[in-house]
């Protein structure tokens, strides 16, 4: 497996399973249950689970009202993507 391949695979699996942490916290809020800390929530987008953050927020309507988690995943995100362009157009050259 090359260094590329292992990569997708880790933002693959640390997205899919961003987007049940999310899912399961809002079950727990709903039934009043013990909650996953936000910043549990927030570490796993911060480590390359922004999209399925961002995804679980938008299909479980979960911390919408947070400010930390309206302004700060979406933030999270364009940093991800920024690091990334840099990182590829240093490996391959002008993009």
């Amino acid at each position: 497996m090359t260094a590329t391949q292992i990569l997708l695979t880790y933002l693959l699996a640390i997205n899919i399973i961003t987007f049940f942490v999310y899912g399961i916290d809002k079950w727990k809020a709903k039934k009043h249950k013990w909650r996953t800390p936000e910043k549990t929530l927030l570490a796993l987008a911060a480590i390359g689970g922004s999209i399925g953050a961002w995804c679980g927020i938008k299909v479980w309507h979960h911390k919408t009202l947070h400010k930390k988690f309206k302004y700060g995943v979406p933030a999270i995100i364009i940093v991800q993507l920024v690091i990334t362009y840099l990182l590829l157009k240093r490996e391959f050259g002008q993009l």
